[in-house]
């Protein structure tokens, strides 16, 4: 078996100030397999992918690869020694020709023969069955295909360590099958492929071994066959999982008082963003949410209520008054806040601290000309990090260096300091682990309890239906259905967003 090894790490360390963020971790890749590498936001995933490409040094431990120990202190040197990596975020220029992507930075000169260029690209394209042409531009392709390209990059480059971070986050069902099959035929050529997901049907689909780590530890390496969900998601979490299906069971239900206005009511709704006129209300203590198939216009009417797309009409009242709600900071006014769905592009402000971004959305509604005192800040932060369960050294942290789960809670601390009549959630738990999600259901369900109204959207059902008492069933950016009671189910939702018909 050690044969069929091309990479392993052996005891290796790493740790930032105050935190290890890696203790002792062994990894091993065998030559023609998928592993995932799986475990909490926070679990030291990142920083072992980091170590391995060398865009940090490790404090302690080895590399091998085929047996050979190696040094890696650059990316430059993780491909030298065949190890590619395919983020998350694409990182290739639109803008250029999916053979330009391809061969940028190994171009050997400014004189360039074109048409051979393009000609190897296009031979590898096909040899990898990708649905792209060399000269056609990136910007053209589906997102599915960049992916593709980028990995068609990695894999030109002799590469024998293929890393896929949370590579089908962006994908639709369809697009991530396409990537599925080149990944086998990787797989068949001999290439090892590192899965970093946090999603547990693909792992089952297209892995064949998967390596779990906690707080910077390995909890261990198992063969898929051998290890049921149930307990992959248990050893993920560091303990049992309870039952979730009655997480509304734990909180009582806010009573409204006989003849209590609605907090928010809208009529004829519509925005710029493709939305039809649509009615909506939700009242105090409520958890509702909009679902329905990727694109039917859930977000856009979220981003409506919110003011975050032009609004072009509609009658919108806030505790039976009405109002005018153009602009966000119209609705932050009336007591609204909003988690945008893009964490990214929308929430944190990558270059500042948690403190700051956890401010944010309050200094703006005080104004800039009433700073918060230091004292003010740091006993907000602190108190918010600690009600949050917020993994991070200090306050004073960029929030750029947290895990994608910690900068989602940093966001939600943010709205809440705001104290909100109405939070909306889009997407609150997207790219996050199995832990935080259960986390941040329950918080949701008690800001309910004491009153607080709530939208909630998300793409996995079964999250809605543990959440929310109703839901706005959404196609073709118009509103087709609305569930509550019994009707709160799998089969309802689902032949709602089929338009009534039989499976």
């Amino acid at each position: 078996m050690a044969d069929n090894v091309v990479l392993q790490m052996r005891n290796i360390h790493k740790s930032f100030p105050g935190v290890k963020a890696l203790q002792g971790v062994d990894f091993t890749l065998r030559k023609g397999e998928v592993h995932a590498l799986m475990g909490e936001n926070g679990a030291g995933k990142s920083t072992l992918i980091k170590v391995l490409t060398g865009v940090y040094g490790k404090d302690e431990g080895q590399i091998f690869m085929e047996g050979k120990e190696v040094l890696i202190h650059s990316p430059q040197e993780a491909q030298k020694n065949g190890i590619s990596t395919v983020y998350q975020e694409i990182t290739l220029c639109p803008n250029l020709s999916v053979a330009e992507n391809m061969y940028i930075g190994r171009l050997d000169n400014i004189y360039q023969n074109w048409k051979k260029m393009n000609s190897d690209a296009d031979k590898i394209l096909q040899s990898l069955d990708i649905p792209a042409k060399a000269t056609q531009q990136l910007s053209s392709c589906s997102l599915a295909v960049q992916q593709m390209v980028a990995i068609a990059r990695a894999v030109d480059t002799d590469c024998k360590v293929l890393i896929l971070d949370e590579p089908t986050s962006s994908l639709d069902e369809q697009e991530v099958e396409k990537l599925f099959k080149l990944m086998r035929d990787l797989k068949a050529r001999g290439v090892g492929i590192v899965f970093v997901t946090h999603f547990l049907d693909q792992v089952y689909e297209i892995c064949d071994r998967i390596t779990v780590m906690r707080d910077g530890k390995l909890v261990g390496e198992f063969e898929i066959e051998t290890l049921p969900r149930v307990q992959l998601v248990s050893k993920m979490l560091g303990k049992e999982l309870d039952d979730l299906s009655d997480i509304q069971g734990e909180y009582s239900t806010y009573q409204n008082k006989e003849g209590e206005a609605p907090v928010f009511e809208a009529e004829g709704l519509s925005s710029d963003a493709g939305i039809r006129p649509f009615d909506f209300h939700i009242r105090k203590g409520e958890v509702n949410g909009f679902t329905g198939l990727l694109g039917s216009g859930r977000s856009e009417s979220v981003r409506a209520i919110f003011g975050a797309d032009r609004i072009l009409g509609g009658n919108v009242k806030v505790n039976g008054k009405p109002v005018k709600i153009k602009k966000p900071i119209d609705a932050m006014k009336q007591g609204i806040a909003y988690l945008p769905e893009d964490r990214k592009r929308d929430g944190i402000v990558g270059d500042l601290s948690v403190r700051d971004n956890i401010l944010l959305a309050q200094q703006v509604l005080r104004g800039f000309l009433k700073p918060f005192t230091k004292a003010e800040a740091d006993k907000i932060a602190d108190e918010y990090i600690k009600l949050l369960s917020v993994k991070t050294a200090s306050a004073d942290t960029p929030i750029k260096s947290l895990s994608g789960g910690n900068q989602q809670k940093v966001i939600l601390a943010r709205w809440l300091l705001t104290h909100p009549e109405y939070l909306i959630l889009d997407e609150p738990t997207r790219g996050i682990d199995v832990g935080t999600k259960v986390d941040i259901q329950k918080l949701v369900l008690k800001l309910a309890s004491e009153g607080m109204s709530v939208t909630f959207i998300s793409s996995e059902l079964d999250e809605m239906l543990r959440t929310c008492s109703r839901l706005i069933v959404m196609r073709d950016g118009r509103m087709v259905g609305e569930l509550s009671g019994e009707d709160l189910n799998q089969n309802k939702v689902m032949n709602t967003i089929a338009g009534g018909e039989r499976e």
